[in-house]
């Protein structure tokens, strides 16, 4: 049985496609290959990647956020800590699709390993704490690699203020562990030229609006200091953190020096229990606190946690302070 000028023209066509698509996926191997091993800082530790990670686990809704602007879904097997601090939001819960929650607050080692992980994406105090069963050093005889959360090394070493920085870094080191580098630069630079053509259009402020961030407690509020991400938002939005000078990241203060350095807008992170208008009203309802002036003048501005903390949604909350900053 011979085959006629039709038929084989269609088989050699087959033929010449297959070769050409494994071309391709030789080519795009032998690209992956090189790329590794690859070599990322994480706070003080220099960690080595030999290959692309196929079971990945970031923590918290903000980490989340990061895997997915980068398209990493195909690499992850679940995440953790989002339902059990109430972050989960339509948006969130779109870019996840079937992706499963493994613990609804910090995992175990135990959950870790179940889902066969080979990388967390975690941060100190997102996820990991400083001496608790889950850290680099306790999941490495694991065969699990850890990248921390720039914003949160300040819990193991000293490192310069917040900045918009630490949330590019973790993108560009994200997008060479995965060899994904053209992806994060791309993404990175986007943030970059939206922030800066939205800065060069702002009025200017004849000075600087002092700021408190309330994150929750009524006996005593905890807030962001100096190398918590809203200072930086807060700063690239023409204001002040009036706690600025408190070298610590996320943190437990006095009511008194609040009181004392008189807020002129407070920012309210949403999330948890207690919502943002329950908040609000704590702050209205207390006679302590009728001569702040935010409080006095109804100025207060709610940012939800996945845009205070770092991450995708930190552009669009620059932009939102920039606006109550300038609303009296």
């Amino acid at each position: 049985m011979t085959l006629s000028t039709r038929q084989h023209i269609k088989y050699t066509s087959f033929l010449v496609t297959g070769l050409i698509f494994s071309a391709l996926q030789t080519s795009e191997l032998q690209a992956a290959e090189s790329h590794y091993p690859v070599k990322v800082q994480s706070c003080d530790r220099t960690v080595t990647f030999n290959q692309v990670p196929k079971a990945a686990i970031p923590n918290d809704s903000n980490l989340t956020e990061m895997m997915l602007a980068l398209r990493l879904q195909d690499h992850m097997v679940g995440f953790t800590g989002v339902s059990g601090w109430k972050t989960l939001d339509a948006e969130l819960r779109k870019g996840i699709g079937e992706l499963p929650e493994l613990s609804p607050k910090y995992p175990t080692k135990e959950v870790l390993l179940g889902a066969d992980a080979d990388f967390y994406f975690a941060g100190w105090n997102y996820g990991m704490r400083v001496g608790g069963g889950v850290t680099p050093d306790t999941l490495a005889p694991l065969g699990i690699k850890v990248y921390e959360l720039t914003e949160s090394c300040i819990h193991i070493i000293d490192k310069p203020k917040a900045s918009m920085n630490d949330m590019y870094n973790d993108l560009l080191n994200l997008g060479r562990i995965f060899n994904v580098e053209e992806r994060a630069n791309n993404l990175v630079d986007g943030y970059k030229k939206e922030l800066a053509t939205f800065q060069e259009n702002l009025a200017p402020l004849a000075q600087s609006v002092s700021v408190f961030v309330y994150d929750s407690g009524e006996e005593q509020p905890f807030t962001a200091g100096r190398h918590a991400m809203p200072t930086a938002l807060i700063e690239a939005a023409g204001g002040k953190n009036i706690v600025d000078d408190v070298r610590k990241s996320w943190i437990q203060i006095g009511w008194e020096s609040v009181i004392d350095r008189a807020p002129e807008v407070i920012v309210i992170v949403n999330y948890g229990e207690v919502t943002a208008q329950q908040k609000i009203n704590f702050l209205r309802s207390n006679s302590a606190f009728s001569d702040i002036p935010a409080v006095k003048n109804n100025r207060f501005v709610v940012l939800e946690y996945v845009e205070a903390t770092p991450g995708p949604r930190n552009i669009e909350a620059i932009k939102r302070l920039a606006k109550a900053f300038r609303t009296e």
